[in-house]
């Protein structure tokens, strides 16, 4: 089992604060671009909020520092509240590096609001430096070809975390690299649901999708003259492209969706744009190619 680090719990009075329209800039949106932030709305009369305040300061509470609570009361400070469209309360908004990235009404039950609150304080990385030493250490292997290694690591950090996203994502990409689909796809049904919308579970689903989809797709070089013989035909480019990014042409793959997407953005129900967003998923989100991918994309859908 790996040795980790014990984490200190920070005093709630540090990341549980009462905000207000003054202070909202240096609170909220200046806090955000260092520790996720999530704001609770509330009012004095307002009877769901005595309910969800006590069980979103506790959870931020177990938290240990990783994200801030500020909570603001509506009838002395509608400013923010208004320009967030604050229709109803209890309404609380989560922040991160400067914009509202999640958020919900109403007074969840405290099993729903500690995932929540989870969710979002893992968007600020992970206080203890002997998880995420292991992690990088894991990722490292993986980049190095020791998937079977990578494997090991991955899943033993799953025992000392169950809900580490970054985690399952590299235990599934671990047993991709190994050939073994049906494993990881095994792994990512089995992740917990309260992590399943994350995005790296998200990116990894969008992998096993393109192998999947790869595995029929044939030869590159018969797919090639293919399309190099009949330019309009879409099936054979389309899954010219599905084998190139198996074979990790991945900017050519893009490239032929793209050319696609040129000739007939209808065809197949708008084939070439879904598999070029499953291709965006399956990259990091600041990835080139995703990104440059993305702007001819909307380019030409602009156009």
């Amino acid at each position: 089992m790996i040795e980790l680090g014990q984490t200190q719990t920070a005093p709630a009075g540090e990341h549980i604060i009462d905000g207000s329209d003054d202070t909202f800039m240096q609170d909220v949106i200046e806090a955000s671009q260092t520790i996720p932030v999530i704001v609770d709305f509330w009012a004095t009369w307002c009877g769901p909020c005595k309910t969800l305040g006590p069980a979103i300061e506790a959870a931020v509470t177990a938290a240990g520092g990783r994200v801030k609570l500020v909570k603001i009361d509506v009838d002395a400070n509608p400013g923010y509240a208004g320009q967030l469209r604050v229709q109803s309360i209890p309404t609380v908004y989560a922040f991160h590096q400067g914009q509202p990235i999640d958020g919900f009404q109403g007074a969840l039950p405290p099993s729903e609001v500690t995932a929540f609150v989870e969710k979002i304080a893992a968007l600020g990385g992970e206080p203890d430096n002997g998880l995420a030493d292991a992690i990088e250490a894991a990722e490292a292997m993986l980049e190095e070809g020791a998937a079977a290694d990578a494997a090991e690591t991955f899943a033993a950090i799953l025992q000392e975390d169950p809900n580490n996203a970054a985690s399952y994502a590299g235990l599934v990409k671990s047993y991709l690299a190994l050939d073994d689909v049906d494993q990881a796809e095994a792994v990512l049904n089995g992740a917990p649901a309260e992590i399943s919308t994350d995005p790296a579970l998200e990116a990894v689903a969008a992998q096993i999708a393109l192998v999947r989809e790869a595995a029929d797709a044939g030869p590159v070089a018969e797919l090639q003259g293919q399309v190099d013989a009949n330019p309009d035909d879409h099936q054979a480019r389309l899954d010219l492209a599905t084998a190139m990014h198996a074979n990790g042409q991945t900017e050519e793959a893009v490239d032929q969706l793209l050319e696609l997407f040129r000739r007939d953005r209808e065809w197949n129900d708008g084939a070439a744009k879904a598999q070029l967003f499953k291709v965006f998923d399956a990259l990091d989100a600041k990835d080139p190619i995703a990104l440059n991918g993305r702007r001819k994309l909307s380019s030409m859908i602009f156009a």
